[in-house]
């Protein structure tokens, strides 16, 4: 057996169908090399000499009883010699010729020869109808003969070694094949089988081929998993959903699947919806309830639970969200009535400036009137708890009047002749204490000095005195004064003289 054929990794003892036959043994002679001659011919020697046994066919052969002519043996060593041409790193095997060509050498020639005179001393073989020559005209036809039978033997174990059975599994399915590829690419090549990033070959396309070895292709597959409400696309090489719920460690017990767990999944993909068992714990009507669900929604947990939501009941969470692992979910049980109410809507207030009143004084020409709406509250009881109100309807019965003042920019004069040396401070301090708001408990007085409205109004003022600056109601005093004295203040008017 050759090397090549010995150094396979997994493989075992090469097939007895590429085992190399034995070559057949160089032909002994007594003494020394060569033909004797007649000088040293001795009959009873002669008689002895051992005749070269016929080279046996290799097996399963058929035997061809004529020996090789001189143009066959020049055709065999031609091929012999043909140099190997490179390449990546095959191992070129021996010609096809070498092993189609199956031989075995008699030591009789094909066609019966002329009889051979009779040289004195020799005598007939036994047994043989032709005389026997002598061994050294037998030697020069023999080793050119044994020479080619050793040449072919070893092209057929080249062409054997490189010959080697490996085992191919695509995707499961298992075949058997011969190829002369050096490592595991080169053999794909040759099957034609292409695979990219995401397909599985162990072991890997670099690696060196060797006689006996397993080869495992899977495809890769796009899955668009959504697991438990959350999609991703996913590869696998599995060929069955079940097969890749174990590639992806998804625990499929209690699981719900969109497909069954036996389904194929095909090499152009598939859509695989996968909820996993989860524990969802609910507080319901002051129990507490734990259940183990794959559901979809929390509606369709609670419904697993038995629990029923009636009227405005609902959950902490929206029914409609993916209930999740560990998540506890709170029923809150709704009771509730509505409320309406009116409600005061406040006017605005709109200031206009007015020419003709001093500086300072502000005169309301439209009073302002607020408005009114009706609100309409919902008043609910969550689990026994009043809640806030919340309003969920709003009406306007009544739009509110903007109030227009009018806003003094005339200068005032400076002085009121015959008024403007008395104390007027001091009359201010004693009627009112100083204050330009001051109004007495009717209402009627106001200001500085007490004017009643008719009065003050009277003296050229708008509105009321207590609204007017201090400067002009001082002003409108002198004014009072100059026509009536210190009557209109009968009880502080002696003040004005201190």
């Amino acid at each position: 057996m050759s090397d090549t054929q010995g150094s396979h990794r997994r493989g075992g003892p090469v097939p007895e169908a590429y085992e190399a036959q034995p070559l057949a043994q160089p032909v002994a002679w007594p003494s020394g090399t060569g033909d004797p001659g007649p000088a040293a011919w001795d009959p009873e020697s002669q008689a002895q000499a051992p005749v070269p046994a016929p080279v046996p066919a290799p097996r399963g052969g058929r035997r061809r009883r004529a020996g090789l002519s001189p143009a066959e043996l020049s055709e065999a060593d031609t091929l012999a010699a043909a140099p190997v041409a490179p390449g990546s790193g095959r191992r070129r095997a021996a010609a096809p010729v070498a092993v189609a060509v199956d031989v075995a050498v008699d030591v009789a020639p094909a066609a019966p020869a002329a009889p051979t005179p009779t040289v004195p001393g020799r005598r007939r073989a036994r047994g043989r109808g032709a005389p026997v020559e002598t061994l050294g005209g037998n030697w020069r036809r023999i080793v050119p003969q044994a020479l080619v039978v050793a040449f072919l033997a070893g092209g057929t174990t080249a062409f054997v070694a490189a010959d080697k059975a490996v085992r191919l599994t695509v995707d499961g399915v298992p075949r058997n094949l011969h190829t002369f590829a050096d490592d595991i690419g080169e053999l794909l090549a040759a099957e034609g089988l292409g695979v990219g990033p995401h397909d599985l070959v162990a072991p890997a396309p670099g690696e060196r081929l060797d006689d006996g070895e397993e080869i495992v292709v899977r495809y890769g597959r796009p899955l668009h998993l959504t697991l438990d409400g959350q999609q991703r696309q996913v590869w696998t090489t599995a060929r069955t959903v079940e097969g890749a719920l174990r590639q992806f460690g998804i625990r499929a017990e209690g699981a719900h699947l969109s497909a069954p767990r036996t389904a194929p999944v095909p090499r152009a993909g598939l859509a695989l919806s996968v909820r996993t068992e989860r524990s969802v714990t609910f507080m319901a009507d002051g129990r507490e309830r734990t259940i183990r669900t794959n559901a979809a929604t929390v509606q369709e947990a609670l419904d697993q639970a038995g629990i029923t939501l009636q009227g405005q009941d609902t959950t902490s969470v929206p029914p409609t969200d993916f209930p999740r692992d560990g998540q506890t979910v709170t029923v809150l049980r709704i009771t509730g009535t509505r409320e309406v109410r009116e409600e005061r809507i406040p006017y605005e207030t709109e200031k206009l400036k007015d020419p003709e009143l001093f500086a300072g004084t502000e005169v309301v020409e439209r009073a302002g009137r607020p408005g009114a709406r009706r609100v309409t509250y919902s008043l609910r009881t969550v689990n026994g708890v009043r809640q806030k109100p919340r309003p969920i309807a709003d009406e306007v019965v009544r739009e509110p009047v903007t109030q227009l003042v009018k806003v003094g920019t005339k200068a005032l004069p400076s002085s009121v002749a015959g008024a403007d040396g008395l104390n007027w401070a001091a009359l201010a301090q004693c009627e009112s204490g100083g204050r330009p708001s001051a109004t007495d408990a009717s209402g009627t007085y106001g200001g500085l000095y007490q004017f009643d409205v008719r009065t003050w109004q009277g003296l050229g003022g708008s509105g009321r005195p207590q609204d007017a600056s201090g400067t002009e109601q001082t002003y409108r005093a002198k004014k009072l004064y100059v026509q009536r004295g210190a009557s209109p203040w009968p009880h502080c008017g002696r003040t004005l003289y201190r």
